[in-house]
């Protein structure tokens, strides 16, 4: 369950805030309760079903404790794709989708470890800026600082 004024990840959307917790009725069909979540980058205001959030993947951002993981996982070995790039971007996506931080901080990694080697697919250089942005939005409000800094220190981490 998730409160208003919580900060939430909603898996490919983004980083926001839940503005509001209310019953609707939404293309006619019957009325559900709804979170009403702000996005942080595009202000979009986007309605998730109470009953099913969780299975969508709604989940609370990360605790500050848990930022010492996700960069020592940022700053490990590039790990080696599937060679097709369609292949590779469809695990990734799916890696994004899964809501999961340590995964998008994989994608974040990899892709930008295998730009510096090979130039990527218009399609992967839009995931992996995908993925950095979950990352630094999450990261800011995770530890209090701003997107800048969060930028900073992700970039920092990655150009190792």
């Amino acid at each position: 369950m998730f409160n208003i004024e919580e900060n939430v990840v909603y898996p490919m959307h983004g980083v926001g805030k839940i503005v509001e917790i209310a019953t609707k009725t939404i293309l006619g069909k019957k009325k559900k309760k709804y979170y009403t979540v702000e996005l942080i980058n595009t202000k979009m205001r986007v309605y998730v079903p109470v009953e099913t959030a969780e299975t969508i993947g709604l989940r609370h951002i990360v605790d500050k404790k848990q930022i010492p993981k996700i960069t020592k996982l940022l700053q490990e070995e590039y790990v080696e794709q599937e060679e097709d790039w369609k292949i590779r971007y469809q695990n990734n996506l799916a890696k994004i989708k899964s809501g999961s931080i340590n995964a998008v901080a994989e994608v974040c990694r990899n892709l930008y470890k295998r730009a510096r080697d090979k130039e990527l697919s218009v399609m992967e250089r839009k995931l992996y800026e995908s993925a950095y942005s979950l990352m630094i939005n999450e990261v800011a409000l995770a530890k209090g600082i701003s997107v800048e800094d969060a930028s900073n220190m992700i970039s920092d981490i990655l150009s190792k």
